[in-house]
């Protein structure tokens, strides 16, 4: 049987203290200063319930934005890049989206009252109970849209053009 002196016991003793104590302050160290990989910024616009007036957005990527019940009255949105974004309960009363890609966007209950939607892309919008009164559509390609039948009744009275980036007919993506 070995025995060890009571001074190397102790000796060995000290060093796991201090080395279990090291230890403590590594992990909370890690604790404190560490961040998950999801605690990044999110990437998603969100101007929910927020007056945007005469606004300038031209020419910037707000793709996945959301502007739920937004008032964008005179808003710049001239080649904005709208794709995916959330226009629901909207106001854009004379706002000038030409140009603007909205593909894919949800425009549900929005008022675009007298806005410029010239050479815009709504592929694949969803824009019910939506309200187009006074819209210039020239050449907006509306291919695969969801619109109101009454809504879309009024927008072939207009619609004409051709869409310059898609080479789509107004007329023909409305179904007129």
């Amino acid at each position: 049987m070995l025995t060890l002196p009571v001074t190397s016991l102790k000796t060995i003793r000290k060093r796991l203290l201090g080395l279990l104590w090291l230890l403590g302050l590594v992990c909370l160290w890690l604790l404190l200063t560490a961040q998950p990989a999801l605690a990044e910024e999110p990437s998603v616009i969100n101007y929910s319930n927020i007056r945007l007036n005469d606004h300038d957005f031209s020419h910037q990527d707000l793709s996945g934005g959301v502007f739920v019940s937004a008032e964008m009255r005179n808003a710049n949105f001239e080649g904005a890049n709208l794709s995916n974004a959330i226009l629901t309960k909207g106001v854009l009363l004379n706002a000038n989206l030409e140009g603007a890609n909205l593909t894919g966007a949800l425009a549900d209950r929005v008022f675009w009252l007298d806005a410029n939607l010239r050479n815009a892309i709504l592929v694949d919008v969803t824009a019910t109970r939506t309200s187009f009164e006074g819209v210039d559509v020239t050449g907006a390609d509306f291919s695969d849209a969801i619109l109101d039948r009454y809504e879309l009744k009024e927008l072939c009275k207009r619609a004409e053009g051709v869409n310059p980036v898609t080479g789509v007919a107004t007329r023909d993506s409305l179904g007129c």
